[in-house]
C-alpha cells in the first residue's frame, strides 16, 4: 500500500484563554493559545493539501496574527499551491477554507453535509454563521458550478492510502483525514478536536453544531489511527514541540507528522 510524507504548517497564532477552548473550562486557568495549520501530505506520485488557512484580510478582521502566509509555507516545503491538484477541506470555516482561489488547478473534496450545512438554515443563526465567510462560501459554490468540487458522503477513500472520514460536531459535515505512513495509520483531525486535551479529557471546544457528535467523534478518531497517539489535532501548539522540525530552516514553520511524536 502507498505511504507518504505528511507534514503541519504552521501559519499562524492566536492568545486565548482555557475558557474560550473548553465547555466548562476555569476563566482562571493558565493561557491555552491556539496554533493554525494547513497540512501537507505527499510521494512520489501524489500531493495532497489539507485546508488553506485565512486570508490576511479576514486576520485582520477577526484579530488573528498570521505569521506567514500558508502558500509560503508550503512553498518552503517544495510545494507551488498553483500547480496543486487536490485540496482537502475539512470544512469551510474561515481558517480552513480561505486563501482556496491560490490553488487554481485545483478540485476541492468537501462532505455534503458541509455544504449543506453552510448554505442551508443553520446560517440564519449567527451562533452557527460567524466562523464562515460569505464572499468564501459563494465562491466555493461557484466551483460546484465549475465542477471542481468533489463531493464526499461519509468515509471514502480518495486514494490509495488516504481516506475522508466525516465526523461532525464542530459542523455538520466536518471530515478528517486519515493517511497511510511509514509509522502506520495516523489521523489528521482538524477541527474534529482542536486540542489533544478536548478528546484526551472529553472536555468539547465551545464552537459547536453538536456536542454529541463530537464527543462521539473523539472516539471514531482514535479508532482509525493505529496508535492514539498518532491523531493530530486542529490547533494545538503542543503539534510543535512533539514532532521533528521539516528539515533546516523550518523551525516554527513546519514539523513532520510521519514520525513518532515525542510524548
Amino acid at each position: 500500500m502507498d505511504t507518504y510524507e505528511v507534514f503541519a504548517v504552521r501559519y499562524a497564532t492566536m492568545q486565548r484563554k482555557a475558557n474560550e477552548n473548553f465547555i466548562g473550562g476555569d476563566p482562571h486557568e493558565e493561557a491555552s493559545d491556539l496554533d493554525y495549520f494547513v497540512w501537507l501530505v505527499r510521494n512520489a506520485k501524489r500531493t495532497f493539501v489539507i485546508d488553506t488557512g485565512f486570508s490576511e484580510g479576514v486576520g485582520r478582521k477577526r484579530n488573528r496574527f498570521l505569521l506567514r502566509e500558508p502558500a509560503a509555507g508550503l512553498r518552503a516545503l517544495g510545494v507551488d499551491a498553483a500547480t496543486v491538484r487536490d485540496v482537502i477541506i475539512t470544512h469551510m470555516h474561515y481558517d480552513h477554507l480561505g486563501n482556496f482561489k491560490q490553488f487554481p488547478q485545483a478540485r476541492y473534496h468537501l462532505q455534503d453535509d458541509e455544504m449543506i450545512y453552510a448554505t442551508g438554515r443553520h446560517m440564519t443563526h449567527n451562533i452557527f454563521a460567524h466562523p464562515y465567510e460569505i464572499d468564501e462560501v459563494c465562491d466555493l459554490v461557484r466551483c460546484v458550478h465549475q465542477g471542481r468540487v468533489l463531493f464526499h458522503n461519509g468515509d471514502e477513500e480518495i486514494a490509495p492510502g488516504i481516506s475522508v472520514h466525516r465526523i461532525g460536531g464542530h459542523t455538520m459535515g466536518i471530515q478528517s483525514v486519515r493517511v497511510r505512513t511509514k509509522i502506520g495509520w495516523i489521523v489528521l483531525a482538524s477541527d474534529a478536536t482542536h486540542f489533544y486535551a478536548n478528546m484526551e479529557e472529553v472536555r468539547p471546544f465551545p464552537i459547536v453544531f453538536s456536542i454529541g457528535d463530537m464527543v462521539q467523534g473523539y472516539g471514531r478518531l482514535k479508532a482509525l489511527a493505529d496508535d492514539p497517539r498518532f491523531v493530530v489535532p486542529g490547533h494545538d501548539p503542543l503539534v510543535m514541540r512533539r514532532y521533528p522540525v521539516a528539515g533546516p530552516g523550518l523551525e516554527g514553520i513546519a514539523v513532520r507528522l510521519d514520525t513518532e511524536p515525542n510524548i
